[in-house]
This record gives C-alpha cells, structure tokens and sequence, in this order.
C-alpha cells in the first residue's frame, strides 16, 4: 500500500511538472511573439514560437487573445496566425471551439478592438446563428469592424423598408445607421440613401472636419527647401503679425471652407502657384484635457503643430490622398488649442499635381468627431 501511495504521488508530482512544463511553453512563446518588432527583428525565434503555439488546443484561444492586447502589429499578425491554425484545425476535424468563452471575450470591452473583432469571427465559425443574435449590440461598439456589422444589417433593414414604401421608418433606421457609421463607404451609402428619401445630411459636421481657418502665404519652396525653412508663422501665429512672404509681406487672412469633406484649398486665395508654401491655423476648444486623434488628408509634403508643439511632418508630394490618411494622437488641454499646418506644394506641372490643399478632422479613436466646445467648425 505504501509502494503504491508512492507511486501516486509521483506520478501526481510528474503530471504537475509536466503541466507547469506546458504553461511555462506557453508563456514564452507568447513573451517571443510580442517582442516582435519592424525590420524582422525577433522572426527568427517567432516561427519556431508560432509553431509551439499552433499546436495548442482551443483551450488556449482566449489566452491568445488576451495577448493581443497592447501588442505592436506585427506581434498581433504573428498570435492572430496561432489562433486561425488552432480554430481551422479543430473545425476541419469536426471538433468545437469555446463558445462561451469567445463570446465573455468578445462582449469585454476592455480588450483592445482586433482581437475582440477577431473573437466574433470564431464565435461566427463556431454557432452563426449566436453571432448574427449578438450583431445589433455592436452598433456602438468601440471597435469599428464590429460596428459595420450592425450598420450593414440596419442598412439592408432601411433599404426593405423603403422599397416598401414605409419611408418614415427607413430615414429613422438610416439615421440610426449614420450615426453609428464610421467607415467611409457605409457613411456615403447612408448618406446616399438618406438623400433619396428626401432628408438632408451634413457629413462636413459628421466627420467633425475643421473649415474656419487663418491662412498667410504665399512663402518660398523653391528647390523643395521651405519644407525645412522656418517662416514667419512657425515663429509667431499671431493673427495681427506681418511676415516676409515670397510676393512682399503677407499677413493672416480669413478662410473657410465650403467643401463637404473639409478641404482647405490653398489655390482659392493665392491661386494655382508652384514651388510654394502656405500655412493655415485654427483654434479647436475642448471642455476638457483628453487624447484625441488629428487626422489629415493631404498630398503635399505638411506640417502640423498642436499648442506649438510638432506633431509630425512628411516630406512627400503627390502620392494621393484620403480621408484620414493620417492618424496622429495627441493630448488636448482644456479649452483654446491651437492647431497649425504647413503645406508645400512642389515644382510639378501635370495634371494632376495640381493640388495644394489638406482635410483635417478632431476625433476619437474610433473615428467619432469631437467637436469644437465654443464654435462650430
């Protein structure tokens, strides 16, 4: 009986060894993973991690999620790799993922907004018909790729109600869609929609973009160098100084802008000038101190600064443009912040170079417009 109570214990003691053995794997391979930054720095030892991984039961999804959070992108695309290998495996076998489990992960909003948008895909793959139950709680989700889900059901949910002739009941459910709506092709098929009904849209406040500006210009770029110059502007935004422009002294003049996506055109005061700079100010108000995002849309090489300081810059012409090309984070105080971009335009003369101008907006990182306290911009 003593042999055989020995013989319990050790194996009892083997098979917590071996259990520790296995956590211990896991944890490494996930602190391997998430040292993984640009340049392949750490992909040698990644694959031999994401082997190790890969090979876990479904058991270790959530934990693979949860170790998203935080995680540099290349770190996320590495654990999102072991989580799609683990998932196919035990579905191609005809086995079953944690339903619960993905799903307590999926409804906690405090995980970061990929691997809860990915955490909804599993649920999907395992019970679509639980996924499509939990699709109209998303609409005001924090992470946008799960709010277009709910947008696109109530989207197709107007455009019945509408081609049923219940207009009243379509404008509410794609005002409802709108507001919730942060990409750009769900916003301008709403939009669209909303138009057809008969109902008025500003995507201009939407978006939040910024269209009351100062602008002073125009100052040299000749040889491409007043990207790196310090004109007047950058020194003192005063509204009432005069500075040293290209044509003589120049000093701030009134803009706004009449455009639907915001853009601030520098060829309408100054014309269709080349090898030029222009700069344009404005004062956001916040009724708080908050983390926000600027985002611009600009094919010139540009500036910004916020409460003078450097926010970014980008010495590149002319490679397109986009809405919210540009996510920038930054920390507003409560009330005036002063908001200043720099804008070069080079010596090209086609067509399509034509262009000086930028987009900018104040949001959340959702995409949700903050907007000015005092003054509507």
């Amino acid at each position: 009986m003593k042999t055989f109570g020995l013989h319990v214990a050790i194996t009892a003691l083997g098979l917590a060894s071996f259990g520790q053995a296995v956590e211990d794997g896991f944890d490494n391979s996930v602190a391997v993973l998430r040292a993984v930054g640009g340049e392949g720095h750490g992909n040698a030892a990644a694959g031999s991690a994401l082997q190790y991984l890969a090979r876990g039961g479904v058991d270790t999804l959530p934990a693979l999620l949860a170790a998203m959070d935080g995680a540099n992108p290349f770190a996320v695309n590495y654990l999102r790799g072991a989580v799609e290998v683990i998932a196919g495996n035990a579905l191609d076998k005809g086995g079953e993922l944690p339903l619960v489990k993905l799903g307590e992960f999926l409804l906690n909003k405090t995980h970061d907004t990929k691997p809860r948008a990915l955490a909804f895909e599993l649920v999907r793959r395992a019970d679509a018909e639980a996924a499509e139950r939990l699709v109209p709680g998303l609409l005001g989700d924090p992470s946008v790729d799960l709010r277009r889900e709910a947008v696109a059901r109530l989207l197709v949910q107007a455009g019945g109600l509408a081609k049923a002739g219940n207009k009243s009941a379509a404008v509410l459910l794609s005002r409802q869609a709108l507001d919730a709506a942060r990409d750009l092709d769900q916003i301008q098929a709403v939009a669209g929609a909303l138009r057809e009904l008969d109902r008025k849209v500003n995507l201009t406040r939407h978006f939040g973009f910024l269209v009351d500006w100062q602008m002073a210009g125009p100052f040299h770029n000749k040889d491409r160098a007043g990207f790196a110059s310090v004109f007047g502007p950058e020194k003192n935004g005063d509204l009432s100084a005069t500075y040293d422009g290209m044509k003589g002294k120049v000093k701030w003049q009134p803009y706004s802008s009449g455009d639907e996506y915001g853009m601030v055109d520098f060829n309408k005061p100054y014309g269709d000038l080349k090898e030029v700079t222009g700069y344009a100010q404005t004062e956001f108000f916040s009724n708080t101190d908050r983390p926000a995002e600027l985002r611009l849309g600009c094919k010139n090489a540009w500036k910004i600064w916020l409460n003078g300081e450097l926010v970014f810059e980008r010495d590149e012409y002319h490679r397109g443009t986009r809405i919210d090309q540009y996510k920038l984070s930054v920390q507003l105080i409560k009330g005036g912040n002063m908001i200043l971009v720099k804008a070069c335009q080079n010596e090209q003369v086609e067509d399509w170079t034509v262009q000086w101008q930028f987009q900018l907006r104040v949001c959340d990182p959702t995409g949700t417009a903050i907007h000015s306290a005092t003054k509507k911009n």
